[in-house]
């Protein structure tokens, strides 16, 4: 039986927490690429495709911990210093996963959507002048054809340049938070094959 529970913790470990570092790390770059052409929808489905993978296999992850504490328990070593640094790593993984990743992912969706948003708007109106500012947070707004539109339309380059400068910082955030969440990952990856190959005589 341990050695089913072995094959099923690691199986679980590749097919649920691999899809979620590949994404995670893609989304910061795929989140870039939607600021520099906020009219472009193919960043904005990726990024929705992107953070689906994050939801759905973090999900599945829990698979890896139930299937690591059978194994553990199997194996005896529940007591090991090796597997307690372990489940702490881990713990701190899933937290920064839950409460940091997952939930900037969604802001910066929100962002990206309200600036595609702002500039389909505009593209539809003529307005290209808000585009430009969607796309790159600049102040300056197209002249209208009266006091009225004017202001209008500094309140929309207003609002697409806080969208803008949210996602630019989110974008940081989720960068430094994946790589935390990845280097974590790896380190438990090295614990699990390291300590318990010794463990076994392997």
């Amino acid at each position: 039986m341990t050695k089913l529970f072995l094959i099923l913790h690691v199986l679980a470990a590749i097919l649920a927490v691999g899809p979620v570092a590949v994404a995670a790390s893609m989304f910061p770059k795929v989140l870039r690429d939607a600021l520099a052409g906020p009219g472009d929808a193919a960043p904005v489905t990726t990024l929705r495709t992107l953070h689906r993978i994050c939801r759905v296999y973090a999900g599945a992850a829990i698979a890896v911990v139930v299937f690591g504490f059978l194994t553990a328990s199997s194996m005896g070593v529940l007591g090991s210093a090796w597997l307690i640094t372990s489940i702490v790593l881990t713990f701190v993984a899933a937290v920064i996963l839950i409460l940091l990743v997952l939930p900037r992912q969604e802001t910066a969706l929100e962002a990206v959507a309200g600036a595609k948003a702002v500039a389909a708007g505009a593209g539809a109106g003529g307005g290209g002048g808000d585009v430009a500012v969607a796309a790159g947070g600049a102040a300056a707004t197209a002249g209208g054809a009266g006091e009225a539109d004017g202001e209008g339309a500094a309140d929309s380059a207003t609002d697409s340049a806080v969208v803008v400068k949210l996602d630019a910082r989110t974008s940081a955030q989720l960068a430094m938070s994946t790589g935390v969440f990845n280097l974590l990952w790896a380190t438990v990856t090295v614990l699990m094959i390291v300590r318990p190959g010794s463990t076994t005589g392997g």
